[in-house]
């Protein structure tokens, strides 16, 4: 098993929160100062925490340190009260406040269409043939502001590589939960329930689509897309979906449900550009949550060198 309880962690083997959110300034500057430091347990040990009213469960994991950025990380704080996730209400407290209801265990993922492997995968099984890893992303959201998480999972091509896609899979479609007695936004017609978003193969395929379990070293607290969630990282955050139940491989595009509810203002791809608007403002500037200042927005959110190629000769005001 990967996953242990809070309960049974000493106390010595815990590292207070702040330290965490700490570490990368203190590494940095330790290194300056030309001090040797044994880094692993800073990184791999964490406070469990209590969040909301339940109990959190550690991840054991390692670093990847291909994937990481030199910003600094968002408060804790701030990456689990500030969020969208209009499954539980469309202000940004509303998740926090209301998804404490959810029922995450047990749970399993259908896998369907084209590919020759289909059936249901339970989570803890998928978790337990995946050598878990933190990565370090930053995640954009259309609304113009940015967060640096902490997050833990595996590639998404691994599981994509398991089912084995035929010739025919051009698309991967995903599905959240649809729960109303749990999740109260889906009681209100906001968006065509349930939420679905996709992914071109070769988007999908790409080696920083990562599905998350966790985020600061513990399992994904509810709010933020429990059990597992989809991370994107140079593609604005309603294409991360949370919660997933169900992948499709189609040949066919699918229609993703911000696009079905607003075309003109949500398209396929919705890759970070700052050169194509949103119609009702600009994505040329955006702010990091705890910044007060706002921040120059980067071509495909800063992974232009990674992805840049998946789109060549595409028109990227058109195919926005």
């Amino acid at each position: 098993m990967l996953i242990k309880k809070s309960v049974s962690i000493r106390s010595s083997e815990i590292t207070p929160r702040d330290i965490y959110e700490q570490r990368r300034k203190f590494l940095k500057t330790s290194i300056h100062a030309g001090i040797g430091l044994a880094t692993s347990g800073l990184l791999t040990t964490y406070s469990p925490g209590v969040f909301a009213g339940y109990g959190l469960k550690r991840l054991k994991h390692t670093k990847n340190s291909r994937f990481t950025v030199d910003d600094e990380l968002t408060k804790y704080k701030d990456v689990t009260t500030y969020n969208n996730f209009y499954e539980f209400g469309t202000s940004k407290s509303s998740p926090a406040a209301n998804a404490g209801k959810l029922t995450t265990e047990p749970w399993s993922i259908r896998v369907e269409g084209h590919v020759e492997k289909p059936a249901s995968y339970h989570l803890e099984d998928l978790i337990n043939e995946n050598a878990l890893e933190e990565r370090i992303y930053r995640l954009r959201c259309v609304e113009r502001w940015s967060m640096v998480i902490p997050w833990l999972g595996f590639p998404l091509a691994e599981l994509i590589k398991k089912v084995k896609p035929t010739s025919k899979a051009k698309y991967v479609e995903f599905s959240t939960l649809y729960r109303p007695d749990e999740m109260k936004g889906q009681r209100r017609s906001v968006l065509d329930w349930p939420y679905v978003e996709g992914l071109r193969i070769d988007e999908a395929m790409n080696p920083l689509a990562f599905l998350a379990v966790g985020l600061y070293g513990e399992v994904l607290p509810n709010q933020n897309g429990a059990p597992i969630r989809l991370v994107v990282p140079w593609k604005y955050g309603f294409k991360s979906i949370k919660s997933i139940v169900k992948l499709r491989f189609t040949e066919q595009q699918p229609v993703s449900s911000w696009t079905r509810a607003a075309p003109n203002e949500y398209g396929f791809y919705s890759n970070v550009n700052p050169e194509v608007d949103h119609p009702r403002w600009s994505q040329s500037r955006e702010r990091r949550i705890g910044d007060f200042f706002k921040r120059k927005t980067l071509m495909f959110n800063g992974y232009a060198d990674e992805v840049a190629h998946l789109y060549k000769g595409m028109d990227l005001k058109k195919y926005f």
